[in-house]
This record gives C-alpha cells, structure tokens and sequence, in this order.
C-alpha cells in the first residue's frame, strides 16, 4: 500500500508538467467549444462543476465563497439526491445496519445517513478546509499523454493538491476532510456500526470513489469527443 501511495504521489508531481505537441493543442481546441452543460455535467446528469479542463486558462484561485458556492452546488445537484436513493435502497435490500430494520422510517434513517455522508464530506473537502488551508479543491485536468500516465495522475489528485498561490503539496482537504466526515458519521448511525474500523472503511470508500471519479473527468471529454461526437 505505501508503494502504491509513493508511486501515485511521483506520477502526481511529474504530470504536472503536461507533454506538449499535437495532442495537446487539439485537445485545449475541443475544450474552447465545449457548452456550459458539457463541463458542468457528466452525461448530462453526473455533476462536474470542479474540474478545470484547460489548466493555462484558469481565470486564478477560487475566493473562500466560490468554494462554498461550488461545494453547495456538488452537495445539492439532483443526481445526488437520487444516487442517494438508490443506495439506501441496496442497504434496505441488504438489511445493512439491522438495528434500523425495515420499515418506510428504515428507508428514511439509511436515505438520511447515505445522503448525510456525501455533504459532510463534500463541505468539508471542497469548501472548509480548502478556505482554512488555502488549497484549490477543483480538478485540474492533465488532458494529453499516455492514457496510462494520466490515469495515474488523476488518481494521485486525492493525495496531491494545488494551494491558492498554484503550488503543489499534499491533498490536505482530501484526506483530512474524508477522515473527519466518516467519523462525524458515528453521530449518526446505529450504536454497533461506529467501530474504528467501520470509520476507516467509510473513509477508504470515499477517497477510492474520488480516485476513481477523477479518471472519470479526466477523460470524459475524450470520452465525449470520440463516442458522442461532441
């Protein structure tokens, strides 16, 4: 595991110097066209409103209240609203946390929970710690290179952020900011799931899901270009 952290955390600093050539410039070229719909949203439903496609055309750091601004708007998209839905569903469905059995109240304490979960988190590692530390919370796509090295890099933004002044440094934000929300979480949830091992499995979930939600948007104008034409 720490050589899988320290190899993400290379790839991170070295792809920060982006290749340049051909690739590069056809790429900035699709992404000056792209609608505000396309940059906001992944399909049209998944939110994306912290990803910086072009790097070299940042307008600078975001001010405390655009952080707060975009975390509300991450917080509160509908496509949480419903994917919080779906979840507690599944955990119904599975009877997960049993001391909460069945029942429409069941359905509203785990929809609760679940939908609890991505906003304490969400605030805390887009807004608050970013304003407290000084750290850019939004993505910053590498959008050119081997897709192997940006894969890697996308992953290695959970460990490694920009400060509001463009240096790098470790992702406080992200993994301060997931730590604490999944053990805000025990005030929440039933008496037998507040372990410190269910606290850090909540935790490894949330960043996993980052890691994984930032190759997404890295490649997702790829995605869009070549399969939906766009």
């Amino acid at each position: 595991m720490g050589k899988l952290l320290a190899a993400l955390f290379f790839i991170g600093t070295a792809g920060a110097q982006a290749p340049d050539g051909a690739e590069a410039k056809n790429d900035a070229a699709v992404e000056s066209a792209q609608s505000s719909k396309d940059d906001k949203h992944i399909l049209g439903v998944v939110p994306n409103y912290m990803t910086v496609n072009d790097p070299s055309r940042s307008s600078g750091p975001l001010t405390v209240r655009q952080k707060f601004i975009q975390a509300n708007h991450d917080t509160f998209d509908p496509f949480n609203w419903v994917i919080a839905g779906v979840y507690a569903g599944v955990y119904q469905a599975q009877n997960t946390y049993p001391q909460w059995r069945q029942g429409g109240a069941a359905y509203a304490k785990r929809y609760g929970a679940t939908f609890a979960d991505g906003a304490i988190s969400t605030y805390l590692s887009e807004g608050v710690l970013p304003a407290l530390l000084h750290e850019d919370p939004r993505y910053f796509r590498m959008g050119a290179g081997g897709k192997w090295w940006r894969a890697g890099y996308a992953m290695s933004r959970v460990l490694i952020t920009r400060t509001d002044a463009g240096k790098l440094r470790f992702n406080h934000s992200e993994i301060e900011g997931n730590l604490m929300a999944a053990s805000l979480g025990n005030l929440y949830y039933p008496p037998g799931s507040r372990s410190a091992g269910d606290t850090f499995e909540k935790f490894g979930i949330n960043v996993v899901s980052d890691a994984g939600f930032n190759v997404l948007r890295e490649f997702w104008p790829d995605m869009r270009r070549r399969v939906l034409h766009r």
